[in-house]
Order: structure tokens, then C-alpha cells, then sequence
């Protein structure tokens, strides 16, 4: 009985979504060029099969790409060479059912560095790029394997990362490289790999959180230390780089395949073109000659962060942080000249104990000249049980990765995700 009641509703479900690609198509019929029913499914999918909203974002794609000429992008496009030389990431092979599997070397990316000395829509041009090479490639491995071939294998390797990854703009301009993929390529990708995972990895992914919707956090897997073992149940030692545990190397032996991955890197000074727009995130103030400008923060939870970033009008200033004991304040982060007004500031702290902190913008050596400057300052709280089961629920193999203070078998067995 049970299971002609399952049949039935599996049935009721096919014929609803049907229904729902019939309306789809009749509304987007005079957007519709050489896409199929399987490829216009995705944007259903997307979007809970709600006819309304998969128009809608079809629609917007669709401008979107005009506007972009994404169409000659793979034959018409040459990103600027700061783009070429320091974009780290790149294709190393196909998984066993054919699908492209990609590395990103995210520990390797300067991300401020890029912002600098790119373009947003270079940026943008570059990622779209690599999302319409992907779609080259399932052609191909179409024809060659005799069956559909779509979806993306991504290895996310943090390896390198450090808390300079907290800065907002970087953060916020890579994710939305990343929605890219979501908005324009729907269902795209098939499963990411995160390796390398740093104790930080918890507070990253509690800042990116809201900007992941909830099919691409459905296919996130956190590795632990023997990640190659799952990497090639995936993908064949053959289509995998060596340092990942495969076999592929460049011709010269080179096991990280730096023909194939962009190893990244610091990007040069010399590359910058611009400041990074992020004034309207930015509080504005002077400090007048001689004097201090202190801005106190109350942390209330021990292994919360304080983050900021600042620039200045022309000159240099002094900064500091310090936290009160008592009648006495101690310093923790030592008081330097900052010469912000060539490239803003950013920096970070993570606070052992709660208490008062006081950033300290010290003018006090000019008895000529007032300094304009541009601010933000946050407290990052730790991330809470809730989200902490979350993070638990990607991670495969529970124990082997040392990012998260659990060991093996304290891991709840039944964890229960965050709601949305």
C-alpha cells in the first residue's frame, strides 16, 4: 500500500513538472534558440519549479548575456594579462562519468590585489568565460562518450588560506564571481570538494553563508586528510594532478600542473590601476593635528574577531588596537605609521577574552595637517552550535579534519542543519 502511494505521488510529482516546463517554454518562447527540455529543466529546478521565478531569471540572464557578449567570449575575449598571470584556478580533466573537473587554489588568490587591477566587468568576463568553456566541454565528452555529459567537479583547495581572506570586499566580490555560475548556469554544479580546510574555514563559511543558496550547500563535501581517497573514488588517478594524489603532472614533472592550474599569487603593485570601491560601506571622519580619533568596541564572547579597514586622504596616520584591564589599557595590536592613503588598510584580530577594545587612529605626530579617513569596523561573533552542525553535516569522514575542535566520535550523529 505504502509504496503504490509512493508511485502515485512520484507520479503526480512528474506530471506537475511537465506541466510546469510546457508554461515555462510558452512564456520564454521568444527567448528560446537551441535549447533543449533537459537544459531548460535547470532553470526550473533553480527556482523550485515556480514558473514565475524561472522566467524571471531566465529573462535576466538572457539581458545579461547580450549585455556581456558572452556568445564571443571563447573566441572574441583576452583577459588583461594581470588576469591571466595571477587568476588562480584551471582545468585539470574529466571525472569517471565525464564531467569537468576544475581546482581552485582559493589560498592563492589575491583577491585585493585583482580588485586593484581589474576591471569588475574583466573580472566577471573571466569566470564567465571559464562557465562557457565548461559548456564547450560537455559537447565534446557528449560525442565522445555517446551519452549526455553536463555538470562541474570542483576541488576547492584552501591551502594557504589566512585570515587575510576576512576582508569583506574580497570576500563579497568572489561570491559574487561565484553567483555567476548560479544565476546564468543553473545546476551547473555537481559536486565541490573543499580540501585544506584551516581552523578558519568555520568563520569564512559563516560570512559567505548567506550569499550560498541552499542547492550549492547541498553539494559542498569538507574533506579531512586523506582527502585523495575520496577525490578518486570521483575522478581517475589519470585526470587528477599529482599533489592532489593523482598521476597527471605537466611535461617537466611538475606534479601541480601549473600549465593546466594558475598557481596565483601576490599581485604585483605595479598592476594597480585603481583604488577599490568601498566607500559606501565606510564611515567618514578627520583627525585633527596632534590629536586621536578611539573607537571602542564591546566584545562580548571569547573567540569573536575584530575586523577593519581604513584609508586615508593624502597622508599617513598611526593605528592601534588595545583592550582595558582595569584601570590600564594593554596593547594588542602594536601602534604603527600606516601609510593608508597609497593602499587602505585591512587587518583583523581574534579576541581570547571578552572585554572593551579600543582602535586608536593617532594623528598625534602632525601639528600641521588634519587626516580625512575612511573606516569600517565589525565584530565577527564565533559561529554557534547551529551553524557548527551544519558545517558537521558536509564533512565527510568526520574526525579526519582537525579544522573543527571535535574529535573522532564526539561528532553528533544526528545533527540537525540551520534553517534558512
Amino acid at each position: 500500500m505504502e509504496q503504490h502511494s509512493l508511485k502515485k505521488q512520484e507520479s503526480d510529482a512528474g506530471l506537475k513538472e511537465e506541466e510546469a516546463l510546457r508554461q515555462f517554454k510558452e512564456k520564454i518562447s521568444d527567448l528560446i534558440t537551441s535549447q533543449d527540455d533537459y537544459s531548460l529543466k535547470k532553470w526550473l529546478q533553480a527556482r523550485n519549479y515556480d514558473v514565475t521565478k524561472a522566467e524571471a531569471m531566465f529573462r535576466t540572464s538572457m539581458a545579461y548575456r547580450e549585455k556581456m557578449k558572452v556568445d564571443t567570449l571563447l573566441t572574441d575575449y583576452e583577459p588583461p594579462e594581470v588576469l591571466k598571470k595571477y587568476m588562480s584556478g584551471g582545468n585539470v580533466g574529466h571525472d569517471k562519468e565525464g564531467s569537468p573537473v576544475r581546482v581552485e587554489l582559493f589560498g592563492h588568490l589575491d583577491m585585493k590585489g585583482l580588485m586593484y587591477s581589474a576591471r569588475k566587468s574583466d573580472l566577471e568576463k573571466v569566470k564567465l568565460k571559464q562557465c562557457e568553456q565548461h559548456l564547450k566541454d560537455w559537447e565534446i565528452m557528449s560525442k565522445k562518450l555517446n551519452r549526455r555529459v553536463d555538470g562541474l567537479v570542483v576541488i576547492f583547495d584552501m591551502e594557504g588560506v589566512s585570515s587575510k581572506m576576512l576582508w569583506r570586499p574580497g570576500l563579497q566580490m568572489y561570491l559574487h564571481l561565484v553567483s555567476l555560475l548560479e544565476d546564468n548556469y543553473p545546476e551547473m554544479l555537481k559536486r565541490m570538494f573543499v580540501i585544506n580546510a584551516p581552523r578558519i574555514f568555520p568563520l569564512l563559511y559563516k560570512l559567505c553563508r548567506p550569499l550560498i543558496s541552499q542547492d550549492t550547500k547541498n553539494k559542498i563535501h569538507v574533506l579531512g586528510s586523506d582527502y585523495t581517497s575520496t577525490l578518486l573514488k570521483y575522478i581517475d588517478a589519470d585526470e587528477l594532478p599529482a599533489y592532489l594524489g593523482g598521476n597527471k603532472t605537466d611535461p617537466d614533472g611538475n606534479p601541480r600542473c601549473t600549465t593546466l592550474i594558475c598557481q596565483g599569487g601576490q599581485v604585483p603593485e605595479e598592476y594597480y590601476l585603481k583604488e577599490c570601491e568601498n566607500s559606501e560601506q565606510m564611515e567618514n571622519a578627520t583627525v585633527a593635528r596632534g590629536d586621536k580619533l578611539s573607537i571602542d568596541l564591546d566584545v562580548t564572547k571569547a573567540g569573536s574577531v575584530l575586523r577593519w579597514e581604513f584609508k586615508t586622504d593624502g597622508y599617513d596616520i598611526g593605528f592601534g588596537v588595545f583592550r582595558q584591564e582595569g584601570p590600564e589599557k594593554v596593547t594588542v595590536v602594536e601602534p604603527e605609521r600606516v601609510n593608508s592613503h597609497m593602499v587602505p588598510e585591512d587587518g583583523n584580530y581574534t579576541c581570547d577574552v571578552p572585554g572593551k577594545y579600543t582602535l586608536v587612529f593617532d594623528n598625534s605626530f602632525s601639528w600641521t595637517r588634519d587626516k580625512a579617513i575612511q573606516y569600517s569596523v565589525e565584530i565577527i561573533q564565533p559561529i554557534d552550535q547551529c551553524l557548527e552542525n551544519e558545517i558537521i553535516n558536509m564533512v565527510d569522514s568526520v574526525g579526519t579534519w582537525t579544522g573543527m575542535n571535535q574529535g573522532a566520535g564526539e561528532c553528533p550523529e544526528n545533527v540537525t542543519p540551520c534553517r534558512e
